[in-house]
């Protein structure tokens, strides 16, 4: 069987090695890295048809050896042997012979979507339904995987500018999520869909049958218009077009209040505050699972370990979710302790179970160690306190966490969750990661990031942050420039910002008036300013599409980004 196609890389490296140097050596980008290229079968589901191998891409793609996982076949129940002391029963014989009536062969349902426990069968509404607002929808950036939602049939080419997603506008959809390189969405009328890579069953249905159309290389591969013209795309159409998950994976009555992505894998919140997930997590090596008895989770799958969620937040490879007693649980990968607790090779598998984050800080009297927000960065860790203290956790090589010790070296971390002092006192909101930079909104509309500054992740000037000599601000490479931004600072020329977008390597900001503003790596054109190159500063993101809009959301993706406002 031909191996499944794997998406476009970032970098010359494997997959696993851009993941595993985007921690340990920086020379990766998170979710820009490529996909493994793995069939359904090859993932350990017995269960999942064999799929026959789609055309060639237009563009190069890499091959690797699928990693070796325990199956996630049940296996068969043991036949129970008869006791041999258990005696027959005499039948006793009717006096009349009667004719027996003919009855209908009782049909097996199959098993029962599994859910949370209900007391007398009620359910128990934790969350209300918090998104109700359908979305005008705008996509730009990589597009060759279908993370755009346009369809097998548009060009597959990098949409430089954002542009109108009719589709998803008139399918409802009230809330997005970004993955790497798939995106979950919700709809007013409760269907999840999902659009983009499915090589490890990140969408949740599949898409074995999709029709896949070869895009013809020519003279246009090299056109550097914005034109909107059609092209075929080399696409799966069952991929590139938002489809709905079914429904069969859940109990009838569910009600969704919200969802996110993260690498590989994707996530869904019911009023009842429980999860349901699919897809799988890797780790350095290869895929780790989902499951204990899970490689991979092709379907929607009750996760049974947290209970009464209010929030969800995934990185790369692990998940944080926020329950009504303000605890936070972790769990998928945890090789660089984003899950906040130690783990060793030998425990890798279990930390695919949710557990219960620890919050203790001896540098802070008596903090909260209840929880308001949470968030991830690829490797990381964020969360806010009800006392407005940021706590961080996981990989630190670009003082992602916001603590300066061990910063810059080699496999740095912050094995437990710390506040972060440098954040002290200026009313932070929100909080939000990329690969090795964040950023963090405050009450008053101001913007402050730190990590990562090599590739303008930060948004100030590197003129301005090549000139600072403290090495308590900014460290450099040896070459003299900056390269991590170690405390907290303000981005200049930004005033009233209400929401934040952090990708891997950019960063997109909204203001109060519903302008856009982006900056960072831009090489896949996920700024949305029509530009492959690094953008060192917050730009307006102006084009005929949105210059009448007023915007109220955005998303990052690996290297495509998504901009909403309120459909009209």
């Amino acid at each position: 069987m031909a191996p499944r196609r794997t998406a476009r890389a970032t970098a010359s490296a494997a997959p696993e090695k851009v993941e595993k140097e985007a921690v340990v050596n920086g020379t990766g980008a998170g979710r820009n890295r490529a996909k493994k290229a793995e069939t359904l079968l090859a993932n350990g589901t017995a269960t999942e048809p064999a799929k026959k191998a789609p055309a060639a891409r237009g563009r190069a793609k890499k091959e690797e050896t699928p990693a070796s996982a325990p199956s996630a076949a049940p296996k068969a129940a043991p036949k129970r042997k008869k006791d041999e002391s258990e005696s027959e029963p005499e039948l006793e014989v009717a006096p009349k012979a009667k004719k027996a009536k003919t009855v209908a062969p009782v049909q097996d349902a199959g098993p029962k979507p599994k859910g949370p426990r209900r007391v007398r069968g009620k359910k128990t509404e934790i969350n209300a339904v918090r998104y109700t607002t359908p979305l005008k929808v705008f996509v730009f950036g990589e597009g060759s995987s279908g993370e755009l939602g346009l369809g097998a049939h548009k060009k597959a080419k990098d949409v430089k500018r954002p542009r109108f997603n009719e589709a998803l506008t008139n399918m409802n959809v009230v809330k997005i999520a970004a993955g790497g390189m798939h995106v979950v969405a919700l709809t007013k009328d409760n269907k999840i869909l999902t659009w983009g890579v499915n090589d490890n069953g990140a969408l949740g249905r599949d898409t074995s049958g999709g029709n896949v159309k070869l895009r013809d290389i020519g003279a246009n591969d090299d056109d550097d218009s914005d034109s909107d013209d059609d092209e075929t795309g080399g696409l799966n159409d069952l991929e590139a077009t938002p489809i709905a998950v079914s429904s069969e994976y859940f109990p009838e009555d569910t009600t969704f209040v919200d969802v996110a992505a993260g690498d590989s894998c994707s996530f869904a919140l019911t009023t009842e505050g429980a999860v349901y997930g699919w897809g799988t997590f890797r780790k350095n090596e290869g895929i780790l699972g989902f499951g204990r008895s899970i490689n991979t989770a092709n379907y929607p799958t009750y996760i049974d370990g947290v209970t009464k969620v209010t929030q969800l937040a995934c990185g790369t490879n692990h998940v944080l979710a926020l329950d009504k007693d303000r605890h936070v649980y972790a769990w998928g990968n945890g090789q660089q302790n984003q899950l906040g607790r130690r783990v060793t090779e030998r425990t890798l598998i279990e930390s695919l179970q949710p557990n219960r984050v620890g919050f203790h800080d001896s540098s802070i009297k008596r903090p909260s160690q209840r929880i308001s927000n949470i968030a991830c960065g690829d490797y990381h860790g964020l969360a806010i306190a009800e006392d407005g203290h940021v706590w961080s956790w996981g990989a630190n090589n670009y003082c992602e966490t916001g603590h300066p010790e061990e910063a810059g070296k080699d496999n740095a971390s912050v094995l437990t969750p710390r506040i972060i002092h440098s954040l002290e006192g200026k009313g932070v909101t929100t909080v939000e990661g990329g690969s090795h930079h964040n950023v963090a909104l405050t009450t008053g509309g101001d913007v402050y990031v730190w990590g990562r500054c090599d590739g303008s992740q930060t948004g100030i000037p590197p003129s301005e942050l090549n000139s600072i000599d403290d090495e308590d601000k900014v460290l450099k490479s040896e070459s003299g420039k900056a390269k991590i931004l170690v405390q907290p600072t303000l981005v200049p020329g930004l005033k009233d910002i209400v929401t934040a977008a952090v990708g891997p390597e950019h960063t997109i900001v909204i203001n109060k008036n519903g302008r856009a503003y982006a900056w960072g790596f831009s090489s896949n054109y996920q700024t949305g300013l029509g530009t492959d190159d690094d953008v060192e500063t917050p730009t307006l993101i102006d084009n005929t599409a949105v210059r009448e809009t007023k915007l109220i959301w955005a998303g990052a993706g690996g290297q495509y980004s998504i901009l909403a406002a309120k459909k009209e």
